[in-house]
């Protein structure tokens, strides 16, 4: 059998989108930066004017699920990063954003079979918000890591024909090489696109 895993190498086709709340902003301007330099230091060009990487902003963390599923099925995107943060106040309304973001997030991911990266900090106070993004470690470099690794296995997976990953592969183990075929460009990736889109 084959083993299949992601890697952070071989960057260069991969294609990303950052939904990224303003709500918190001095919260998920953090995030932001963090998985920006994860993504740059793994040979991503993460420039707005460039091709990699295109930056979508919207008001507040409930509304990703619905950005996130829209550039998820579009079929430009190797990965879709979510980037927000909710804070626990005096009202319940914590939980119901929580809840509602956890689970739309999880679902543009099942619906689309495009890897959409849960980078929601949810905290109970700011300082807990603030250790995540920054004061400790920065949340967003992980948000960015798992992007790479989630894009890069979901593109060897779906280069996987039938029989490929037992008797087509037999050889190739037989003689130690677990490497997969050369990532290829997808078509319909290639449409262009605006990099900065921003909410009214």
């Amino acid at each position: 059998m084959t083993v299949f895993e992601g890697t952070f190498t071989q960057t260069e086709g991969l294609r990303f989108a950052i939904v990224i709340s303003r709500f918190n902003d001095l919260i998920v301007g953090k995030l932001l930066q963090g998985c920006e330099d994860a993504l740059k230091r793994h040979g991503v060009d993460v420039d707005p004017q460039g091709t990699q990487v295109d930056y979508v902003w919207i008001p507040g963390s409930f509304e990703v699920p619905i950005v996130a599923r829209q550039l998820a099925v579009s079929g430009r995107y190797d990965a879709v990063i979510c980037l927000g943060a909710v804070i626990r106040g005096q009202t319940p309304h914590f939980d119901y954003v929580a809840a509602e973001v956890s689970k739309g997030i999880a679902a543009a991911g099942y619906q689309s079979g495009v890897p959409v990266i849960f980078g929601i900090i949810t905290a109970d106070t700011m300082q807990q918000a603030l250790e995540r993004a920054g004061v400790k470690s920065n949340k967003g470099w992980d948000y960015g890591m798992n992007a790479l690794e989630m894009a890069s296995l979901m593109r060897r997976l779906n280069q996987v024909g039938p029989g490929e990953g037992t008797a087509t592969h037999a050889a190739a183990l037989g003689s130690g090489d677990r490497s997969l075929p050369a990532s290829s460009s997808n078509p319909s990736r290639s449409a262009q696109v605006s990099n900065h889109v921003e909410g009214a």
